[in-house]
């Protein structure tokens, strides 16, 4: 008998607190075309409604707080996760999907964040640099199906431009006494161009 082949891979990514055990970000996925009348098709949210994601979350912070390993199965979900600072990384498949590529997906989450926040990955951060991650997981996933597990690709994404380059953007002299000092300097530079030749 065949299996259902698709490219629904994810269905939820989490970043919960330990401290308080808040959500700090959360994203559940569900397949944007479903098979009409199916409610266990790939790609199917397993949570429909904010108190069973919490029911859930609550359920699964308890389960991992002092585990050791980096999967388990938790709901008939894989659920592979890490822990940085005081934060869980967490990423939900399906009970048949593949855990190493599950962990690929927190792996790269994991060091983006690293990467955009300057290895400063917990709960304050998080929260100041809320629109980086948000940024940081909609690279790496797209209604469930996984796009890049790089994390360097990712970071270039989202990052922000150096502080260094707003502040000379700032420094520049729009007047009109300004662009004719600037027609004057490009004059002069071509001019000398042209007589090197």
């Amino acid at each position: 008998m065949p299996t259902n082949i698709s490219l629904f891979s994810v269905n939820a990514i989490l970043i919960l607190s330990t401290d308080d055990r808040s959500r700090i970000l959360t994203k559940y996925y569900s397949a944007p075309h479903a098979p009409p009348g199916s409610t266990n098709h790939p790609g199917a949210n397993p949570y429909p409604s904010v108190k069973e994601q919490k029911a859930f979350e609550k359920g699964l912070l308890e389960k991992t707080n002092k585990q050791t390993s980096d999967v388990i199965l938790y709901d008939g979900r894989v659920v592979v996760f890490k822990m940085e600072g005081d934060v869980m990384l967490y990423v939900v498949g399906g009970g048949d999907e593949n855990e190493i590529m599950l962990f690929g997906v927190v792996l790269a989450l994991r060091d983006a964040l690293a990467i955009l926040l300057k290895n400063s990955t917990d709960k304050r951060t998080l929260v100041e640099n809320y629109d980086l991650v948000s940024l940081a997981i909609d690279e790496i996933i797209d209604d469930g199906i996984i796009l890049e597990t790089d994390p360097v690709v990712v970071a270039s994404r989202v990052s922000k431009p150096p502080t260094q380059d707003i502040t000379s953007v700032k420094n520049i002299d729009l007047s009109e006494q300004g662009l004719m000092n600037a027609w004057e300097f490009g004059k002069l530079k071509l001019a000398e161009r042209m007589r090197q030749l």
